[in-house]
């Protein structure tokens, strides 16, 4: 257990405290989640940055590096889908979406484990957890001015809608990866081992 691996499963532990926070009855609860979530977010780069630099670079780091991504993603929008009255109630199809998506590319990953391969994230998936990080933060950040800040209506508004403009592009190009990753990938399922190079 090294550091950058440590740095990729601290985003599971941030998650529980982001959850925490925007169920907490103080003032200023959600703007700390907000910056938690930034911070899990960073992450993300911090950890595959520090393996290359140390050549710590690992099939564990980066299978869990995936995974966590997954786990901090889905359970933080499954999080803002409940939040009550806060997003429309046809989100919740995007996020299942989402959530099948995510559990159909981790059943390849964990298929390939099992005949001694390692599927590293492909440039679609980047971008897809990109978009998803932006969508996250921005809605977030609307749910912070409204509650911590008071925030004028327009300003809410600019924020809650690049917000959800931002969810559905996420939930798309979540979709549109995992299709690219199965179709290319589907072979593993069949035991070819001509596939399952890493990208």
């Amino acid at each position: 257990m090294n550091l950058p691996n440590l740095l990729t499963l601290s985003r599971i532990a941030f998650l529980f405290v982001i959850v925490a926070l925007l169920y907490a009855p103080f003032r200023g609860a959600v703007v700390l989640a907000f910056l938690l979530f930034i911070i899990a977010a960073l992450t993300d780069w911090a950890d595959g940055y520090l393996a290359r630099k140390t050549g710590q670079i690992s099939d564990f780091g980066k299978l869990m590096d995936a995974l966590a991504d997954k786990v901090l993603m889905v359970g933080i929008f499954v999080t803002l889908v409940a939040l009550e009255g806060f997003l429309p109630w046809w989100c919740i199809f995007l996020l299942l979406l989402i959530i099948m998506r995510e559990f159909l590319i981790t059943g390849l990953r964990l298929v390939a484990a099992s005949q001694g391969k390692v599927l590293a994230a492909e440039k679609g998936g980047k971008i897809k957890t990109v978009v998803q990080i932006v969508a996250a933060a921005v809605l977030l950040a609307a749910r912070s001015l409204a509650f911590d800040f008071n925030a004028g209506t327009g300003i809410y508004a600019f924020f809650y809608w690049t917000g959800l403009v931002a969810f559905i592009l996420a939930a798309i190009l979540t979709v549109q990866s995992g299709s690219v990753y199965m179709i290319k990938y589907w072979s593993l399922f069949q035991g070819d081992s001509a596939t399952g190079n890493k990208a």
